[in-house]
């Protein structure tokens, strides 16, 4: 067996875990789930429990397909699937989806969420992975801090993209410390809301910066 297929063949254990589980619990689901909560962890979105079967395509195997296309389709050229970076960044990518799925059946079958810090821990969790492998990425039209002026230079690029790179492994970090410190699900969705202006809009005002700085 080549490298290539192995690693193919563990991500893809890890994008029919949602299957498997939802195998275990289906008889024990009712024929009306709950598919939506409010931040008190109270349902307040119902479908049927056939919906559920689409979920873990839509999601983990959706993300996986995309990734295996963009690199086809990247004007640039700069994504290649036999780079181990990509695959990095696809693997916990269908990982962290796996996860979020599995998460979803779960609290359909429970009725309800007791704790939102699990899933923001995770979701902390990925922005830190994402964030250690954002200054190896090369420029392209669709995995990175995608500005007009980082797409327009290079080094804009680069420069952006190694700040964010801090920004977000700490933003990331600071998610999932706080959602094991904090036991509430009003603040920790309140700082997950803070966190993600920080990471999303300092990279963008760096790179209109450092782009006007340039010229």
């Amino acid at each position: 067996m080549s490298k290539k297929v192995y690693r193919e063949l563990i991500l893809w254990l890890f994008l029919i875990i949602p299957y498997v589980y939802l195998f275990k619990i289906w008889n024990q689901l009712p024929d009306i789930v709950p598919t939506h909560f409010n931040l008190a962890g109270e349902a307040d979105g119902w479908s049927s429990k056939q919906f559920l079967i689409f979920l873990p395509g839509s999601l983990g195997i959706g993300i996986y397909f995309l990734m295996l296309i963009l690199p086809q389709i990247d004007p640039k050229h700069n994504l290649s699937l036999e780079d181990n970076k990509y695959y990095a960044i696809r693997f916990f990518l269908g990982v962290f989806f796996s996860i979020l799925t599995t998460y979803i059946l779960y609290t359909s079958l429970a009725g309800k969420i007791s704790n939102y810090s699990v899933l923001f821990g995770f979701i902390g969790g990925l922005f830190a992975v994402l964030g250690n492998y954002f200054k190896d990425i090369k420029p392209n039209y669709y995995i990175g801090i995608r500005t007009p002026w980082t797409l327009e230079n290079e080094r804009v690029w680069y420069n952006t993209h190694k700040l964010g790179s801090k920004v977000w492994i700490i933003g990331g970090l600071g998610l999932l410390l706080g959602s094991i410190l904090i036991n509430n699900n009003e603040r920790v969705f309140l700082l997950f809301i803070m966190i993600l202006l920080i990471i999303v809009f300092i990279p963008i005002i760096y790179s209109y910066i450092d782009y006007k700085r340039g010229k």
